[in-house]
């Protein structure tokens, strides 16, 4: 394979300044994503504006101690790969909040970090452990491809109807400035932050209105900054902040489809990052341990009220593009993201941000992640019918059985028990675990070829 030109490789320690900026650099790229995961999940759990700046803190902290982790080459992969929070968990998350919401968005933050401490003890057992060979060798481009694409489609309603059509006007202004500084203008650095660009310039504009009175009290797009002058300066409450963590078997089961996704995900990230840092091939070792870090960061996040975390895609761009390839930038810029969490009002000042430019960026995000889902597809075989009639099928059940499976709780309690008969309902109520498994379950037991599964060159 051949080595990228870089700047400065994995082991090169760059100067002081030179290690801050490039750290800081890494933090806005993940800054976007990491943060509306929070703002995606506080609202519909019920959170005040206080709660959701708290909650961003807490996603703050936990993803800066797990790409602490991540990049140590006894404990995680030892790669230059930040750790951010997961669109894969979302769903699954929705559906903890389905059933706990009416206790309260404390409640639901600790059945959602018990869930968290239960699957990530079983992904780290299973990374640790040197077991995820195995475990890759059913995952192929036709089970990863459908999965990813639910994982981003399935989120529409939550772009559209629940957050962008709350005022349309604000929602695309913020499509059309994504579409601007990532593809029309030539400019790296606005290609670089073209969701954060976006989301600042129409976070401004509704700022503006609002403080000139065009946008009332009450108005989607309004903003009240007199949470921001409420908050603390720092937060002191790091451990279960909202509680003990509690278990639920629906809970957990609803999560372990989102601990499917991102294990696929972070396998691929890892070869990724490999190659953009110009090294070879990530060793079975250094998998084991990067997805045994991962679900061993999962359980920390539980513990500390945050969300899971998983390795980000975007900070490995960003490495193919400026040749920063350092551990220690990446490691510069997790004590960054640490730092940022424990400003209180920063978070604070984040969770003022309005339904409708949170929805601008969804739409751009989620439709691109769904996108992803069919670019994995590209490396089988998609003029075989035997493909065609999977990943349509997997796909076409992803989206429709969990509208059936949801109003019908009570037929599984009833059929399986209460508690096994909730946690298969929560996993068939979640889009991208139908479409795991059913693709899995077909492309392991319907004859086909290592050219038409995507995995001629076999796996490592």
């Amino acid at each position: 394979m051949a080595k990228k030109k870089l700047v400065y490789g994995i082991d090169d320690r760059p100067p002081l300044p030179i290690m801050i900026l490039a750290g800081a650099q890494h933090v806005l790229t993940l800054f976007g994503a990491t943060t509306l995961v929070p703002l995606v999940l506080g609202p519909a759990m019920g959170m005040t504006t206080a709660q959701i700046g708290a909650f961003i803190g807490c996603v703050y902290f936990s993803m800066g101690i797990a790409t602490l982790f991540q990049t140590h080459p006894k404990i995680g992969s030892g790669l230059p790969i930040v750790q951010g929070s997961s669109f894969s968990f979302i769903p699954p998350i929705m559906t903890i909040i389905g059933a706990y919401k009416a206790m309260g968005p404390d409640v639901v933050m600790q059945y959602v970090g018990g869930a968290l401490i239960a699957g990530g003890v079983v992904l780290s057992l299973l990374g640790y452990s040197r077991l995820i060979g195995r475990v890759r060798r059913i995952i192929t481009p036709v089970v990863i491809g459908p999965t990813i694409m639910a994982i981003g489609f399935s989120l529409a309603p939550t772009a559209i109807q629940y957050n962008a059509a709350n005022f349309w006007p604000v929602s695309l202004l913020v499509v059309l400035l994504v579409f601007f500084f990532s593809l029309v203008s030539k400019n790296k650095y606005f290609n670089i932050f073209a969701i954060l660009s976006s989301v600042v310039i129409a976070y401004l504009l509704c700022l503006l209105l609002s403080l000139s009175g065009t946008f009332a009290p009450g108005h989607a797009a309004y903003i009240d900054l007199q949470s921001v002058y409420d908050a603390p300066w720092f937060r002191y409450k790091l451990f279960m902040p909202w509680g003990a963590p509690k278990l639920s078997g629906l809970a957990i089961g609803a999560i372990a489809a989102g601990f499917f996704c991102v294990m696929i995900e972070s396998i691929g990230d890892y070869h990724n990052c490999s190659y953009a840092a110009g090294i070879d091939d990530p060793t079975p070792e250094q998998i084991n341990r990067g997805i045994g870090v991962e679900g061993a960061m999962c359980a920390l996040s539980g513990l500390l009220g945050s969300v899971a975390t998983t390795s980000y895609t975007e900070n490995i761009g960003l490495i193919g593009l400026t040749g920063v390839a350092s551990r220690y930038v990446v490691r510069a810029g997790a004590v960054i993201l640490i730092l940022l969490s424990l400003i209180g009002k920063l978070g604070a000042l984040i969770a003022t941000m309005p339904t409708p430019v949170i929805g601008g960026a969804y739409i751009t995000l989620f439709g691109t992640i769904g996108a992803l889902g069919i670019q994995n597809l590209m490396r089988a075989d998609m003029g075989s019918q035997r493909n065609v009639l999977i990943v349509g099928f997997a796909f076409l059940m992803a989206l429709g059985l969990p509208g059936w499976v949801e109003p019908n709780q009570a037929l599984f309690a009833g059929a399986l028990g209460t508690t096994f008969g909730g946690m298969i309902w929560a996993v068939l109520k979640t889009p991208m675990a139908v479409a795991g498994i059913l693709a899995a379950l077909c492309d392991n037991l319907v004859p086909g070829t290592p050219e038409e599964r995507g995995i001629a060159g076999g796996s490592k």
